[in-house]
């Protein structure tokens, strides 16, 4: 999230004009994401610009100091699209209960809320309500569709992990896809137009190497926090692959295939300069384990993994076990 965006809504309240709030800036509202949902339109943003108010700046310098610290936060929005059907559902059989008031109002709402679940808005949420804001910082998840007359969405204050695919491979392709899915910023590289194309690469950021290989691979920089998946086509370049990522030091670094193949990539590896504690940094073969051999499939045992070093990333121990906990497993 751009701080410059929060800080211009913040200004245009203090002045007492309407924010513009833009699609760009708040994409839970676009009409891709929003694809098949009846009840909101993209142009339900310019109803929420227009509720917010003086009362509502906290919310947004909040937001702002989360984005500062580094905060697993997000800016949550309260879609309204049948007021006294919100205000009248009650609980359900089966979670827990939260008394017979839905939400505590009719009207859209932005809030703030983090993983430590503080939540800040202008005003005072039903418990119902509360359970639901709580709930962005899954998705949102399951619970924001339950209930009748409204909706939540939700947008991350923190950026995205970026994933480097080398080689656009046809599992580079559905890696893509699946990636991007989940929420992760996707760059592709091969040195090749015809695989490095929009029609296999619909969202991900293309780069085309100069040259015919992968030496040009080297004028890219890949930043700490990064992931790279070495997927490149046939494994030719595998070996340029696994150096580069090493030599950025990013934070994951994974290469498919077998063994045989993995011990003359190390060979040419160490023969570059590596290190052997550099090769072994290296996840090989790539992706969780569960039999998966088409590029769809190992897209999905790749992806998963990415999720799982994500997750691990971002979360303590502890509060990796309060969640494997409350799941019951």
């Amino acid at each position: 999230m751009n701080k410059a965006v929060l800080q211009s809504i913040i200004d245009d309240l203090k002045a007492g004009k309407t924010p513009q709030l833009s699609q760009d800036d708040f994409p839970c509202f676009s009409a891709e994401a929003l694809a098949g949902n009846n009840h909101v339109a993209p142009d339900y943003l310019d109803v929420i610009a227009k509720s917010l108010t003086e009362a509502d700046i906290p919310t947004f310098e909040r937001a702002i100091r989360a984005v500062d610290e580094g905060d697993l936060a997000w800016l949550g929005f309260k879609v309204i699209y049948d007021a006294a059907e919100a205000q009248r559902n009650t609980d359900n059989e089966v979670t827990k209960k939260y008394g017979d008031q839905g939400s505590a109002d009719g009207e859209p709402l932005v809030f703030f809320c983090n993983d430590a679940k503080e939540i800040v808005s202008s005003r005072t949420p039903s418990p119902r309500d509360t359970f639901q804001m709580k709930d962005v910082t899954r998705g949102p998840s399951m619970h924001n569709e339950q209930f009748e007359g409204l909706t939540w969405a939700s947008v991350p204050l923190f950026d995205q992990v970026h994933v480097w695919l080398l080689g656009a491979s046809d599992a580079a392709s559905e890696v893509a896809a699946l990636a991007d899915h989940v929420g992760f910023a996707v760059t592709v590289v091969d040195y090749d137009p015809a695989y490095v194309s929009e029609a296999r690469f619909p969202t991900a950021k293309r780069i085309v190497l100069e040259g015919g290989n992968f030496d040009a691979l080297e004028q890219l920089d890949a930043a700490p926090e990064d992931y790279v998946c070495v997927l490149t086509r046939g494994h030719m370049f595998d070996p340029e692959g696994c150096v580069w990522a090493t030599r950025h030091h990013v934070h994951y670094v994974g290469m498919m295939g077998c063994a045989g193949k993995n011990d003359r990539v190390r060979e040419l590896v160490l023969a570059s300069g590596a290190t052997e504690e550099d090769w072994e940094r290296v996840k090989r073969p790539i992706g969780l384990k569960f039999g998966a051999k088409t590029p769809a499939e190992l897209a999905i045992a790749i992806v998963a993994e990415l999720v799982d070093v994500r997750y691990r990333q971002r979360y303590s121990a502890e509060a990796r076990e309060r969640h494997e906990k409350s799941l019951g497993r």
